[in-house]
C-alpha cells in the first residue's frame, strides 16, 4: 500500500470518511456492474446556481477520496429532472408572460425564453454543463427526458406498476388527510396538451403496464407507464432512480434529509440495495435566507469568477458542509488568501497532512504551487490607495516588492490583480469612509512618519512591522485599536492587512506621503 493510500485509509477529512463507506459496500465482492456509481440530481426548474455546482463538486471529492483508496473503477452521473412539470414561472428570467401559458408542462415542453435552445430545459441543461465543464469535471450527463423516453426506465417503471400498492402505502404515511385523497406515485403526461397531470389513478394494471384516469375534462384515458408517457412523482423517483441505475453514492441538501428513509424503500421495493448518502446544509444569502434558483438570490458562479479563481471557490465549497454558511461577496477575500496559504503549507507537509489539507481534495492530489507573492487582501488595499483602474497599476508596486515576479512567470498573481482591481471597484471603493485622527491618534502618526522618512531598512515586512509595533505600544491599550487607526484613517476602512506588508508593498515614501495626506485632511475630502 502507497504512502498515501495508507494515510488516506485514516483520514479524517470528511470526503475520505465517506469513501472509505462506500469502499465498506464492496467489501466482499466487487460491483457486477464493474464500477462504483456516484451521482447528483438537478432540477432546472431555474438557472443553475452555486449550491449545484457545491453539490457536483463535493460529490467529485468523494469520488477522487474513493480513487485513491481503491482501484475499482468509478463513474459520475449528473442527473436531470427536466421532466418534471413547471409549477412556477422563475422571477429571474425574460418573457414570464409566455412562460405562464406553459405552466405544468414538462420543463423541456415549455418554450426557452431566451430563444437560445429548443426548450427552457435544454438551456437550463447547457447552462449547468458550461458551469461544471468550466471546472474540468468529469460526468456522464443524463436527462430524465431521454431516460423515461429510451426506455431505460421502463423495467423499474413496470415493477413499480406490480408494486403499486406497496410503493403506495410507503407514500401515503407521509402525506397529510387531503393529499391522500388524489395522490399517485404515477403522473400522467397529457397526450395532448403535453401537460403533467396531479389525478387520481382509477387503476393500475400491471399485466399490461397501463394505468386509467380521467382528464380534467372527465375524458376517461390509458395510458402505458413505459415510453415517456408517464413520469413518477418527484420522491418516488428518486429512489426508483437509485434502483434503475444501481447507484451507490448520493448527497443532497438538508431539505432532503426527511425523505432519505423514503427514497432507500422505494428503492429497495423496485429491487435495488439503497445507496450511502449524505445531507449538507444550506448555503444562505447576504440576509440569511436559503439560496433559491428560482429567486436568484445570493451570488452565482459567474459573480465568484468575475472576483476570484475557481479554486478559491472550491475551497470554499471544501470547508464544514454539514455547516450553513453565508455565501455572498464579502466572503471572498478570505477564501483566496486562505486556498494559498494552504498551497504553501502542502509543499512541507508529509502524507497524512496532505490529505487532510483541502487544496488534496481541490486537486485531486496533482498539487500546483502557489505563485501569488502578495496576498489578495493586500491587493485590495493596494487597490485602493492607489485608486487602480487596472491591474497594471498594480504590478508596479507588485514588481518592486518581488523583483523576480511578473504577469508571465506568475499568471495566477496576473489574474489576482486583475481580480482585486474589479472587487475593489465594485466592493470597497463605495463603502469607503476615512475619518480625521483623535490627537492621540495624530501623534503617533507624526511619529510613524519621522521614523519613516529617516527608514534605511529596505523593505523588509517583518522590519517594518516591528517599527509600526514600536510607536502604537506606548500609546494604545489593546494595541489593535493603534492598527484600527490606521486602517480607518489612511485606508478608510475598518480592517486591513499587517500594516508593514502593507508599506513594504506600498513604499516607504508612498506611505508618508499617505501620512500627509491625512494628516491634512485630503483623504477626507477625495
Amino acid at each position: 500500500m502507497s504512502e498515501m493510500r495508507d494515510a488516506a485509509m485514516t483520514s479524517k477529512a470528511w470526503p475520505f470518511e465517506e469513501a472509505r463507506a462506500v469502499l465498506k459496500r464492496y467489501e466482499k465482492a466487487p460491483p457486477e456492474k464493474g464500477y462504483v456509481l456516484f451521482e447528483t440530481g438537478y432540477g432546472p426548474s431555474g438557472l443553475p446556481h452555486i449550491g449545484t455546482f457545491g453539490e457536483v463538486l463535493r460529490t467529485t471529492m468523494i469520488k477522487r477520496a474513493f480513487e485513491e483508496i481503491s482501484d475499482i473503477p468509478t463513474k459520475l452521473i449528473c442527473f436531470s429532472d427536466d421532466l418534471d412539470g413547471m409549477r412556477k414561472v422563475p422571477g429571474n428570467v425574460p418573457q414570464q408572460e409566455m412562460l405562464a401559458e406553459h405552466m405544468h408542462k414538462p420543463l423541456t415542453s415549455v418554450p426557452d425564453p431566451f430563444g437560445e435552445y429548443e426548450s427552457f430545459g435544454h438551456h437550463n441543461n447547457a447552462m449547468l454543463r458550461r458551469f461544471l465543464d468550466t471546472f474540468g469535471f468529469e460526468y456522464e450527463f443524463y436527462s430524465a427526458r431521454e431516460f423515461y423516453k429510451s426506455g431505460q426506465f421502463d423495467e423499474i417503471l413496470l415493477r413499480a406498476a406490480e408494486c403499486y400498492d406497496e410503493l403506495m402505502a410507503v407514500m401515503l404515511k407521509s402525506l397529510r388527510e387531503e393529499r391522500r385523497q388524489t395522490y399517485s406515485i404515477f403522473l400522467p403526461i397529457h397526450p395532448q396538451t403535453g401537460r403533467v397531470m396531479y389525478v387520481p389513478i382509477k387503476e393500475v394494471n400491471a399485466k399490461d403496464g397501463t394505468i386509467t384516469f380521467d382528464d380534467e375534462d372527465g375524458t376517461e384515458m390509458t395510458l402505458p407507464v413505459t415510453g415517456g408517457n408517464v413520469k413518477l412523482q418527484w420522491k418516488p423517483d428518486f429512489g426508483a432512480r437509485w434502483a434503475a441505475l444501481d447507484v451507490d453514492f448520493e448527497m443532497y441538501g438538508k431539505e432532503h434529509a426527511t425523505n432519505t428513509a423514503i427514497y432507500d424503500r422505494i428503492c429497495e421495493i423496485l429491487g435495488g440495495k439503497k445507496p450511502n448518502h449524505f445531507s449538507y446544509e444550506l448555503f444562505l444569502d447576504e440576509n440569511g435566507q436559503k439560496i433559491s434558483k428560482s429567486s436568484g438570490n445570493g451570488i452565482s458562479i459567474d459573480e465568484w469568477l468575475t472576483y476570484a479563481s475557481t479554486e478559491s471557490l472550491s475551497y470554499f465549497m471544501f470547508l464544514k458542509p454539514k455547516t450553513a454558511k453565508r455565501l455572498y461577496f464579502d466572503v471572498i477575500p478570505k477564501a483566496m488568501d486562505e486556498y494559498h496559504q494552504q498551497l504553501r503549507a502542502y509543499e512541507t507537509q508529509d502524507a497524512a497532512a496532505r490529505v487532510n489539507n483541502p487544496v488534496w481534495h481541490i486537486h485531486g492530489g496533482d498539487v500546483p504551487t502557489s505563485d501569488m507573492v502578495v496576498p489578495f487582501s493586500m491587493l485590495l488595499n493596494l487597490a485602493s490607495v492607489s485608486s487602480a483602474e487596472d491591474k497594471s497599476q498594480l504590478w508596479g508596486f507588485i514588481q518592486r516588492y518581488a523583483p523576480e515576479a511578473s504577469p508571465e512567470t506568475h499568471p495566477g498573481m496576473d489574474a489576482a490583480a486583475g481580480y482585486a482591481v474589479r472587487y475593489y471597484n465594485d466592493f470597497v471603493k463605495p463603502q469607503k469612509v476615512f475619518r480625521a485622527p483623535t490627537e492621540l491618534e495624530r501623534e503617533a502618526l507624526v511619529e510613524l512618519r519621522e521614523k519613516l522618512v529617516a527608514w534605511d531598512g529596505g523593505l523588509d515586512a517583518e522590519e517594518l512591522q516591528s517599527m509600526v509595533f514600536a510607536v502604537g505600544k506606548p500609546r494604545f491599550e489593546p494595541l489593535r485599536d493603534w492598527f484600527t487607526a490606521l486602517y480607518e484613517v489612511l485606508l478608510g476602512a475598518s480592517q486591513g492587512p499587517r500594516f508593514g506588508g502593507f508599506i513594504a508593498l506600498y513604499g516607504v515614501d508612498e506611505t508618508v506621503q499617505l501620512i500627509d495626506d491625512a494628516l491634512a485632511g485630503k483623504l477626507m475630502a477625495a
